[in-house]
């Protein structure tokens, strides 16, 4: 590992301030991405800015009844948060689908946001990668591409967001708290990630010198009822293959309100707008909802070894609907 500086950051604003001032800075909060990228070479700082002193590991009720989370709550602790648990189920099941016990321990609200892919390629400096060393090309359109995107990729990359969090995150919306050099923002879930276009260097769209402190989760109902599946190779401690977060409620057997993420499909958490168009107003039916899937994934563009992940979305997303329609039909 290469020699580097660390400083642990006495305020929000100090380590903004060094972020301005040091090109070759991170952020460290529980490091569970970050020092494994750092091991392989993947990436070098010069500094890291430790935040975990930092009082922003707090979750509290919002204004307007939603949920404040700070962005060193450790996954763990969101996982088990009474409110958490049974405001937005869907929110606490994705984090406990992810790595493993010891890492949501370490792991953080914030930190998860800034995953970066878990493409071979990316993660092996031999080889081109456009979102490592942009221009080199990228080398797992014509490789080993089992995981990789087919929504929303470009020719310079088809790597997948690896979050679980972030897939459950995109159905519940939340406010993203940004403090920059200009002072302190909201960022729309929706506004925060990008595709890959033509460069898939850049994971998101803030600046290398914004910190995000804080997520805000607005009241919402409907989320009560609200899950997250996860298929895998393995049972425990990988990465998914396809991941579904959805929201629904149910009145007099018609779809009132729905909200559908998918997860490892796409380079960013992919939010399914028109199967959610689609399905409003109609029967909550299987029939209904596997028709809405085959609207959406009509933009898929399958690789050479992924073309299974449509069948398997389509499949998935629609038993998880299914299972909450019968849910909302007990209760």
């Amino acid at each position: 590992m290469k020699t580097f500086d660390y400083v642990a950051a006495t305020s929000a604003d100090a380590a903004v301030e060094r972020l301005g001032s040091d090109p070759d800075a991170r952020i460290l909060a529980g490091g569970t991405n970050l020092v494994d990228l750092m091991k392989l070479g993947v990436v070098e700082p010069e500094t890291l800015i430790d935040i975990g002193s930092l009082p922003l590991d707090e979750i509290s009720t919002a204004d307007g009844g939603g949920l404040r989370i700070g962005a060193t709550v450790r996954n763990s602790d969101l996982a088990a948060h009474p409110l958490v648990r049974t405001r937005y189920p869907v929110l606490s099941k994705a984090l406990l689908a992810g790595a493993s016990g010891q890492l949501r321990n370490m792991a953080t609200t914030g930190g998860n946001l800034f995953q970066r892919t878990r493409c071979g390629y990316f993660m092996d400096t031999g080889k081109a990668c456009n979102k490592r060393d942009p221009g080199s090309g990228c080398s797992a359109i014509n490789g080993i591409n089992r995981d990789m995107a087919v929504l929303g990729a470009s020719d310079a990359c088809v790597a997948t967001h690896p979050s679980d969090m972030a897939v459950a995150m995109a159905v519940l919306e939340p406010e993203i708290d940004v403090l920059g050099p200009a002072g302190r923002r909201a960022v729309a879930f929706n506004d925060f990630y990008r595709l890959p276009g033509e460069h898939p260097e850049f994971d998101n769209t803030l600046g290398r010198d914004d910190l995000v402190t804080a997520l805000t989760i607005p009241p919402l109902p409907a989320a009560r009822s609200s899950t997250y599946r996860k298929v895998r190779d393995r049972a425990s401690y990988a990465f998914a293959l396809v991941s579904v977060a959805a929201i629904l409620t149910v009145d007099d057997g018609q779809v009132s309100a729905v909200r559908i993420a998918l997860g490892s499909v796409a380079h960013k958490p992919w939010r399914a707008t028109r199967a959610e168009a689609a399905l409003l107003g109609r029967p909550a039916v299987r029939s209904e909802f596997a028709a809405a899937m085959d609207r959406e994934l009509t933009t898929a563009e399958p690789l050479s070894d992924n073309a299974f992940k449509i069948g398997l979305v389509k499949s998935v997303a629609t038993q998880t609907l299914v299972e909450l329609a019968a849910a909302e039909g007990r209760r």
